[in-house]
Order: C-alpha cells, then structure tokens, then sequence
C-alpha cells in the first residue's frame, strides 16, 4: 500500500512538473510574440522614442524569475543552501550539546 502510494505521488508531482514547465514555455513564447510586436508598433509609430524596452525588460525580469523557479535554479537560496544550512544548525545544536553534558 505504502509503494503504491509513493509512486501516485510521485506520478503526481511529475505531472505537477510538466505543467510547470509547458506554462513556462507558453509565458516565453508569448513574451517573444508580443514584445516582437510592440518593437515593430514602436518602430512604425515613433521611431524617435524607444518605449518597447520597457515591457521587453519588466517582462523579461518575470519570465527570467518564472525559469528559475520551475527548473529549480537559485543560485542564492536554493534548495542546496537550504540543506547546508540545516546540517550546519544541526551540528552547532549537537555541540552545544556535548559542551553542556
């Protein structure tokens, strides 16, 4: 029952996975799509004024966050630090430990 149970879960956050992943490429094509016709609208209308780097940037800035987290990269405050950072906090409460005894 247990095994059957873990592998329901984990098709599940497979699956969970996958969605991620389709709704971040749906919200990168989209963002080439519209940003690509907001330079040509740009370039038609004003010239002169370059506007279209402000959507491409503000845009951009989401769609960079969005990849980040459904391909699990934080280079800052990851899953990785979060691992060290609970053994670290582990090993000083067992020293204080040893210290006291």
């Amino acid at each position: 029952m247990e095994a059957n149970y873990n592998e329901e879960e984990r098709y599940y956050q497979a699956k969970k996975q996958v969605n991620d992943i389709k709704g971040f490429y749906g919200n990168l094509i989209a963002y080439i799509i519209f940003n690509g016709f907001f330079l040509i609208l740009n370039l038609m209308t004003s010239p002169n004024e370059l506007w279209f780097f402000w959507p491409l940037l503000g845009w951009g800035i989401g769609v960079l966050f969005h990849g980040m987290k459904v391909f699990n990269y934080s280079p800052f405050l990851g899953k990785n630090w979060e691992e060290r950072k609970i053994k670290e906090l582990m090993e000083k409460e067992n020293q204080s430990k040893k210290n006291w005894n």
